[in-house]
């Protein structure tokens, strides 16, 4: 075991193995610490996963999209962030592709995704 092996392994979240199976189309629910003027207080934040990049590094990081008031929303989740209390998936979506990312050019109907009663 190298020294980066190691450094990774000290920084490694615990919690990260909790966090259940998804992949992009799903909705997922994600609970995140927030920090405001001294205060800590969880905020869900559920929307589409739209991405994935390396589920079992120390790298990995999921993104999450949602449309807030007729305005979308992104935001990156590094599968290994102490910030990151839980995750639950909502649905299940059928998805044919890796990356979401026309969904960001889409509202309305057009932005829906398949929910894929097969898979559980």
């Amino acid at each position: 075991m190298n020294l980066i092996d190691i450094v990774n392994a000290d920084h490694m979240n615990p919690k990260a193995a909790e966090i259940p199976h998804f992949i992009t189309g799903d909705t997922v629910a994600v609970h995140a610490k927030i920090t405001e003027a001294g205060k800590t207080r969880i905020q869900i934040f559920q929307g589409v996963v739209i991405a994935l990049k390396e589920r079992g590094k120390l790298t990995g990081h999921f993104r999450v999209r949602k449309i807030s008031s007729g305005m979308g929303v992104e935001r990156v989740f590094p599968f290994h962030s102490p910030n990151v209390e839980k995750v639950e998936v909502v649905q299940r979506g059928k998805s044919r592709r890796a990356k979401l990312y026309y969904l960001r050019e889409r509202s309305g109907k057009s932005a829906r995704i398949a929910i894929d009663y097969d898979r559980k």
